[in-house]
């Protein structure tokens, strides 16, 4: 399909729609990409945006992309004056048609990603100072926005929270689990859920993030059971050089020539992978992409140790792996303590998971108890008791006490593993250098995950903040621009959520209002383009 300049803008919208929506459903009815014996000339292989990671993130790009599009209410009032008198000035238009950097100017909260900090507070109004305010904002489904999009994840919509441990409340309170417009206090008590306090079970939330997507009208978009293989960028232009030039102007030379006329899609990705049918069978397929969105989390690689013996296979590394253990009988009567290595919220999980199973608890972490950058210190004691029941084991039940006086639990402050030995044994180092060993029936490092770009091209290592180094959500995020989410060291190619520090659910919607914005944009600047022939009157140069 190609476009003369005789076709309006909504006609080259619909039209749009209509071509990737029906050709991609014809092409292939196991999975409606594109086989690899496809001709590299079929346009039919190319999409405006892939999306790779079906989380959270993923959805609510994935609803923005659709056309969604927030607008200040009729009779809101946000209660930071500054702002509010900012939103009024342009009330006809919706958000991702405004000056995000404008709007963002002088705002504070707990992202360092400046749109997330505006989105999120146009969406929970002083959240951090323990209000709960409805929403600025209400939302309009405007079809002519539409962007073509595809949404590729491992499982069903929720990604991760599909797999985390089912006992354990989330962290967040469920109001700040939700996405745009769906509350999920309207939607638990629609399903008749008894949500019993603020926070809620994983479970719930991964329930209610794949009702999203079937509400929302967003099912055509997904593929589920899909594993990427490889992204990689087909060539590189002179316009890559000139970052600042290419964000600024879109010139012929940003649209693919195809039987002599301008598409509205320039192939900068190749995306390769398999999905996986019911029978086991691996589908192959590779297309192609203008932009692709990076949405993956950061649950995919679990944090290593690195030292001797991390491998034997009494050494675990995820809770889902432990609770087997304890759900097997496993640990059943043994008279050796289960080590638990980590001082961040999973690794309080596991000790009171152990402790709910009076199996005794080694307790071992690298930090003082002290320390204000424990994620304890950050949590209200009235909201999270049973962390602030861990930390307070944490403080007072150091090995420096009577250890027969807390045989239950025991922790190990500003101590290190040294190493694993084949006869469950591990050799912990203090601060001060003095070594010890004890016996454990069961290990369980949780220190953390970090993300798996291994189809990027340096496993994704030269795009973050420090190059040539793994990427990580506190040390070394992907770095973009504030304001698109573009990778700043690669063109075309975005990231949001944890990749780019966003951890909490309530901050990644700023990445899919970002990046929106960004893309509509250029959408915009390609129909003009190709309307107006660049001076041809027809499309063709």
């Amino acid at each position: 399909r190609t476009y003369s300049s005789t076709e309006t803008e909504g006609q080259l919208l619909n039209s749009f729609v209509q071509y990737f929506g029906d050709s991609l459903g014809r092409k292939i009815k196991r999975m409606p990409l594109i086989e690899e014996t496809v001709l590299p000339g079929d346009s039919l292989l190319t999409l405006p945006v892939v999306i790779i990671g079906n989380g959270p993130s993923g959805i609510c790009l994935s609803y923005l992309l659709s056309g969604y599009r927030p607008y200040l209410s009729p009779e809101a009032i946000h209660p930071n004056p500054v702002l509010h008198t900012k939103l009024e000035e342009a009330r006809h238009l919706s958000i991702v048609d405004q000056d995000l950097e404008y709007l963002s100017e002088g705002l504070e909260g707990r992202s360092s990603n400046p749109v997330a900090v505006l989105f999120d507070t146009l969406l929970h109004p002083d959240a951090d100072f323990g209000y709960d305010y409805p929403p600025v904002l209400h939302w309009k489904l405007e079809q002519h926005n539409y962007i073509p999009h595809i949404v590729l994840g491992k499982g069903p919509p929720g990604g991760a929270w599909h797999s985390m441990e089912g006992s354990m409340l989330t962290i967040s309170f469920g109001d700040w689990m939700e996405l745009p417009g769906l509350s999920f206090k309207e939607w638990a008590a629609s399903k008749r859920r008894n949500i019993k306090s603020d926070r809620v079970m994983p479970e719930e939330i991964a329930c209610y993030y794949k009702h999203y997507v079937k509400v929302m009208g967003l099912q055509k978009n997904f593929r589920d059971n899909v594993y990427i293989t490889s992204v990689s960028r087909l060539y590189r232009g002179k316009d890559d050089k000139d970052r600042s030039q290419q964000n600024e102007d879109i010139s012929t030379q940003h649209l693919e020539m195809e039987d002599g006329q301008k598409s509205l899609i320039k192939r900068n990705w190749e995306v390769r992978g398999y999905q996986r049918a019911t029978d086991g069978s691996h589908v192959p397929f590779c297309l192609f992409a203008e932009n692709v969105a990076l949405a993956t989390g950061t649950f995919d690689s679990p944090g290593r140790l690195q030292v001797e013996g991390e491998d034997f296979p009494f050494v675990l590394h995820s809770m889902s792996d432990f609770g087997a253990a304890i759900i097997k009988g496993k640990l059943r009567g043994k008279a050796d303590p289960v080590l638990i290595v980590g001082a961040g919220l999973t690794a309080a999980d596991a000790v009171l998971c152990a402790c709910n199973n009076n199996i005794p608890v080694i307790h071992v972490f690298r930090r003082r108890v002290t320390d204000t950058s424990l994620i304890f210190k950050q949590l209200p004691k009235k909201l999270y008791p049973e962390y602030h029941k861990v930390y307070h084991m944490m403080c007072t039940q150091s090995h420096t006490v009577d250890s027969n006086q807390h045989s239950a639990y025991t922790s190990f402050p500003e101590h290190n593993v040294l190493s694993f030995k084949p006869e469950m044994k591990c050799v912990l180092q203090s601060a001060s250098g003095l070594k010890r060993i004890l016996k454990f029936s069961v290990a369980l490092v949780l220190i953390g995950s970090h993300p798996n770009l291994f189809f990027l091209k340096d496993q994704g290592h030269s795009i973050g903040h420090h190059s040539n180094q793994p990427i990580t959500c506190k040390g070394n995020p992907i770095e973009i621009d504030p304001y698109t989410y573009e990778c700043t060291k690669e063109a075309n190619l975005f990231a949001l959520g944890p990749l780019v520090g966003d951890n909490f659910v309530r901050f990644l919607k700023g990445g899919a209002l970002g990046i929106t914005r960004c893309l509509a944009i250029r959408q915009k600047k390609k129909h003009e383009l190709i309307e107006s022939g660049d001076g041809g009157g027809d499309g063709v140069p």
